[in-house]
């Protein structure tokens, strides 16, 4: 067994630590002067389970620089939800994976999530908005610093992309904060 095997994974739960600390101080003052958002009115949550890539982002300092980034969502016999986070530093590097639980806020039909990766932390998460096809979805924290656009596949047409943007545009997510995440190797044929 490799020694630095140990002081690394406890260097990661250091850094995944601070910044779910930073994700919670986030959601303060400035979240209390903000209008309440309007989650989805219900998500079927084995529907909304699986795959889901991340095609745009206002992302925390974690997710900078990651490519072909997704959550991978099962949902547990105790209601739970597994809530793995699997990115690449760099095209061709192997995947990593974060592994995190989500607990469903009750009474919020499945659009409110309490997401924890590094205990005693976790943050709540919005779905605001998933197509009828289960095929995009738009998500932001109550305090609209972080946002997400999901889709199944890597890449997603312009019209629903558009659609959800403005969905979180409407919500106060800044639309010029929102980034593209590459889903693709530039020289890949299938791109």
């Amino acid at each position: 067994m490799n020694q630095r095997q140990p002081m690394k994974a406890f260097m990661r739960a250091i850094l995944l630590a601070m910044a779910s600390a930073m994700l919670i101080a986030c959601a303060t003052s400035e979240e209390r002067s903000l209008p309440p958002l309007a989650p989805s009115p219900s998500v079927d949550l084995p529907r909304f389970m699986g795959t889901w890539h991340v095609i745009a982002h206002v992302p925390y300092f974690f997710e900078e620089g990651k490519v072909a980034t997704r959550d991978e969502y099962r949902l547990r016999p105790d209601g739970r939800i597994d809530n793995d986070f699997v990115f690449k530093d760099e095209f061709g590097g192997p995947d990593r994976r974060w592994r995190g639980i989500s607990t469903v806020v009750p009474g919020s039909g499945g659009a409110r999530w309490n997401v924890q990766f590094v205990w005693p932390f976790s943050t709540e998460l919005v779905v605001i908005h998933v197509d009828a096809d289960y095929e995009g979805a738009a998500l932001v924290t109550p305090n609209r610093k972080l946002a997400w656009i999901f889709g199944r596949q890597p890449t997603m047409e312009a019209a629903r992309y558009e659609s959800l943007v403005e969905r979180l545009v409407a919500q106060g997510v800044e639309r010029n904060s929102l980034q593209l995440v590459p889903q693709v190797a530039p020289n890949d044929p299938e791109s």
